[in-house]
């Protein structure tokens, strides 16, 4: 295999981005979720107020994988990072892609001073729990998901 860069995104990854993005949907049984256009995500990365950041991985020259996260405020804990999304193409999974991309996050946040990393998994994902194992997290059983749909 040839070798995998792990990067920090930048704007012209933005569309293989977004098919990651859509691809993670579809494997989560939400495609019809996405309603995000890729303008909106250029702006919102790459804009004149980002508020997300992210790694990517590069394989031959095509995005395979990306780690998107942002700022969260904990008024316990302070400034916390929140990953949004970790996604390998499928065809890549199992070759530690994800594994360099997350430990690329957690060396982000903590060199930015962070007191930690909040992230959500779903309760049937059983490969991803497996992995996130890994890292002796913490599971929270007792918060329930919450949102509030602004746009339709």
């Amino acid at each position: 295999m040839s070798e995998v860069i792990i990067r920090k995104a930048v704007q012209t990854d933005c569309a293989s981005m977004l098919a990651l993005i859509k691809e993670l949907a579809e494997y989560e049984k939400a495609l019809h979720e996405v309603t995000l256009t890729l303008g909106e995500f250029i702006e919102d990365g790459f804009g004149a107020s980002p508020v997300w950041g992210a790694f990517v991985a590069e394989f031959d020259g095509e995005i395979v994988g990306i780690s998107l996260y942002y700022d969260r405020y904990s008024t316990w804990k302070g400034r916390r990072l929140y990953l949004e999304d970790l996604v390998v193409t499928e065809r890549l999974r199992g070759k530690q892609i994800g594994k360099n991309l997350f430990d690329a996050t957690l060396e982000y946040g903590k060199s930015n001073q962070y007191s930690g990393m909040v992230f959500q998994v779903l309760n049937w994902n059983e490969p991803a729990i497996n992995f996130y194992r890994k890292y002796s997290p913490k599971f929270d059983d007792e918060w329930f998901n919450v949102s509030i749909e602004f746009k339709e």
